[in-house]
């Protein structure tokens, strides 16, 4: 193999080992040939052409890379594709729908919670776990919760309040779905 990541064609070379996956992807079951030592964020990348997932550093300390595995967030910099056989992948690509953003890529939005946005997919991946795990977080528990991701840019305070907009907006989603249901 000459690059990170080939296409493996039908017949491969008897030296390179390559292992069958099947991941879930935003909902998508793909299946591939991969070699073993095929980083995931390279899979989700170059693969599966999902270039949201971004690579910073390759040390799992800026979190550009960050992933959703089976709804937990992880660094997929430092993971091998292989671990994410049968397992449920989400990345920043699968927060929103085909006609409307997510409650979090609304909040980064409407709080400018970016400027080069190199670190915003890891950023809101890492936000949908908390909020997933805990609808309504202090503004200390949002820290806590992204202090994995880094920001050159932003200086955090709008990131913060963007998660804290997002978690008021699905609240009131919330709100809303269980008063139609008593209707």
């Amino acid at each position: 193999m000459t690059s990170l990541f080939e296409v493996m064609p039908a017949e491969t070379a008897v030296d390179t080992p390559v292992r069958k996956l099947t991941v879930n992807v935003n909902g998508k079951q793909e299946t591939l040939k991969v070699e073993p030592r095929l980083l995931l964020a390279h899979m989700i990348r170059q693969a599966l052409g999902l270039t949201g997932t971004h690579v910073g550093c390759d040390t799992t300390n800026c979190g550009a890379c960050t992933v959703l595995f089976d709804g937990a967030p992880v660094k997929s910099c430092t993971m091998f594709a292989v671990q994410a056989d049968g397992h449920d992948i989400t990345t920043v690509e699968g927060l929103a729908s085909a006609s409307e953003l997510d409650p979090i890529q609304e909040g980064f939005k409407d709080e400018h919670g970016l400027q080069c946005g190199f670190c915003t997919p890891g950023m809101m991946l890492s936000a949908k776990a908390l909020l997933t795990e805990n609808p309504n977080p202090t503004e200390d528990e949002v820290r806590w919760a992204l202090s994995g991701n880094l920001c050159r840019c932003t200086g955090y305070q709008n990131i913060v309040k963007a998660v804290l907009l997002a978690a008021e907006s699905l609240q009131h989603q919330e709100a809303s779905k269980d008063e139609g249901e008593t209707l």
